[in-house]
């Protein structure tokens, strides 16, 4: 056991990381590369595919190349060491691997990253068995991809290190939008499988049913959801939280805003029409505009895990507030 292992996993989806693509997962889920929990294993587990596996694990090869994972950090930073576990993959782990990480910016699907640089170098595994990695690397990391070559079966991947936060991101206030803070939902236009009550409720959402998804439209229209703030407030960061919608996920979203003491009907753009990923996390900087009232909406339907929108109240907006507290405490 080395010192950087005492550092979090910056991958796991405890913390908000995705594995965003491979190019195969016939016997067993790419997702499982990033669960928390330790790897289990179960004898004569048989599901379509095969014994079911606690981990990823791609088709036998029968020509020549190797398979790959990409996973989006939950937390981007500095890698310090990885482990790459074989846990239970006995006759069928990979002999060989290397680890790439890369830096970018904003949310790109995994196609359009193109420059990558090492962080393991290929190196030969063994069955049933967690590998240690020291990476020298000093570049913050936002995504890194495993290669397994030729093919095979990994259980998990962990990627310790030390969280980095843009410092763009890094606003003040509160998140005007949350339900424990006082905001309301107002409005929606669908609400078959789970309540929008939910994209404000307080922490990260752990299933994809704890937050808001619509059925399928057949038509062209989309949905939506309105808010009242918690208190008039000045916007300044936008969060779309897709975290667990994969293949439900709306394409685009949009974030609209009002004032509604200086006029109901005014809404403005907070964030204009922006395409959206899959199980991501989303942190947008605005321009500093005060509202009441948000307005979103995706496009054409689907579901979203939270909705944060980060602020200042206003001075009559904390006037407001305190009111409201005085009336209700005494």
């Amino acid at each position: 056991m080395t010192e950087w292992t005492r550092l979090p996993d910056l991958a796991s989806r405890a913390v908000g990381g995705g594995v965003v693509w491979a190019n195969d997962e016939l016997f067993a889920e790419r997702e499982n590369l990033i669960k928390p929990a330790e790897p289990v294993y179960q004898t004569y587990t048989f599901g379509h595919k095969g014994q079911v596996y606690d981990g990823w694990e791609t088709r036998r090869r029968r020509e020549a190349g190797v398979d790959q994972a990409v996973v989006r950090l939950g937390m981007p930073g500095v890698v310090r060491g990885i482990v790459v576990d074989t846990a239970f993959f006995k006759g069928n782990y990979p002999p060989f691997c290397w680890v790439e990480g890369a830096q970018v910016d904003g949310y790109p699907s995994a196609d359009e990253i193109t420059e990558w640089f090492p962080l393991v170098e290929r190196t030969a595994l063994k069955g049933d068995e967690k590998h240690f990695f020291d990476v020298t690397e000093g570049r913050r990391v936002t995504h890194v991809r495993l290669t397994i070559d030729p093919d095979g079966g990994v259980a998990r991947l962990r990627v310790h290190g030390e969280p980095l936060a843009d410092p763009r991101l890094l606003v003040g206030g509160i998140d005007l939008a949350a339900l424990e803070n006082g905001a309301v939902v107002t409005g929606c236009s669908n609400m078959f499988y789970s309540s929008p009550n939910n994209l404000i409720a307080p922490g990260q959402a752990t299933v994809m049913g704890e937050g808001w998804e619509t059925a399928r439209r057949r038509d062209d229209g989309n949905d939506w959801v309105s808010l009242r703030l918690a208190a008039p407030g000045v916007v300044q960061l936008v969060e779309l939280d897709t975290s667990h919608f994969k293949g439900n996920a709306p394409g685009w979203a949009s974030v609209r805003g009002c004032d509604e003491r200086k006029d109901p009907d005014a809404w403005f753009d907070l964030l204009a029409r922006t395409r959206l990923q899959p199980d991501t996390r989303h942190r947008f900087v605005v321009a500093a505009t005060e509202a009441t009232a948000v307005r979103l909406d995706i496009y054409p339907d689907g579901g979203m895990a939270r909705l944060r929108i980060l602020g200042t109240p206003t001075s009559d907006g904390l006037t407001h507030l305190r009111e409201v507290w005085a009336k209700t405490t005494n």
